[in-house]
């Protein structure tokens, strides 16, 4: 089966474990892939390949289906994220739980979104976007997603239904402090219903933290772990619009970068920051 009619059952419960040779198979235990002579060109590149259980689905003929992501792909995170082009779909009888005196177990790890926000054309607003093009060039584990989302705000509200672990939205933002101050707080999730405008949720070519998670939430997003990182802006520019960041808000972008990664590091050792 093509991804693209996987794409049509992912409103589909999911299975939670399948045996398979005796043995209880998992979303996050290994398996190595054995296809079923003849099968495509996939099926031969993949042969004796070790994978990780992504999930198991079901499809509409009620079989199931056992989805992998093969552990030396590079582009392991993307499957992990469950984008086309990196997540494999074997039948229970292509794939063999692997022992485990074989290798040491290979966790999955926690998927987190860092989401870079702002307008590049008011100045200070761009902040969030400059940290992301940075963050873009580092190496971070797998399941770690950086994106520039702009003041794309549908895409952004979209990208929290995958259910992160943690969203980590970085941001131009008043607060106290000179400008280019940095910190970190973490939204009240319970209170995101409150005040819901029923028109004009989210502006087509604005972008407002709180409304996007309030769209997400009123689409049925369970939202786990919100932080905002935010920066005090110095100017947001003319009416006319103006680009580059002001000096002290420049400064803060390399800050915000290291802050980012010792977030991100916490994060995946469990050490959660404290809400503020």
């Amino acid at each position: 089966m093509n991804e693209w009619e996987w794409q049509l059952l992912e409103d589909k419960s999911p299975v939670e474990s399948l045996e398979i040779q005796g043995a209880q198979v998992r979303r996050g235990d290994r398996v190595r892939l054995r296809p079923r002579v003849g099968g495509d060109v996939f099926d031969l590149a993949l042969a004796g390949k070790i994978a990780a259980v992504e999930s198991i689905e079901q499809d509409y003929e009620g079989k199931l289906h056992v989805c992998v992501v093969v552990e030396d792909d590079p582009g392991r995170d993307i499957g992990l994220m469950r984008q086309p082009g990196h997540r494999f779909f074997f039948a229970a009888n292509e794939v063999e739980p692997v022992g485990e005196g074989e290798e040491p177990h290979v966790e999955l790890t926690k998927r987190i979104l860092i989401a870079g926000i702002g307008n590049i054309f008011l100045a200070d607003d761009g902040f969030g976007v400059e940290v992301a093009s940075r963050l873009a060039a580092r190496s971070f584990p797998s399941g770690v997603r950086v994106t520039d989302f702009g003041i794309r705000g549908f895409d952004l509200a979209y990208a929290l239904m995958e259910s992160y672990e943690t969203t980590i939205l970085v941001d131009a933002y008043p607060g106290n402090g000179p400008p280019g101050t940095l910190f970190v707080v973490e939204p009240d999730l319970k209170e995101l219903n409150s005040g819901v405008r029923e028109q004009g949720l989210i502006e087509p070519h604005g972008m407002n933290p709180m409304n996007v998670l309030r769209m997400a939430t009123s689409m049925g997003g369970q939202l786990k772990k919100v932080l905002l990182l935010g920066c005090v802006p110095e100017t947001l520019g003319p009416e006319e619009g103006q680009m580059g960041l002001s000096d002290s808000v420049t400064v803060a972008v390399d800050e915000a970068v290291r802050l980012i990664d010792l977030l991100v590091k916490r994060i995946l050792a469990g050490e959660v920051p404290a809400k503020k």
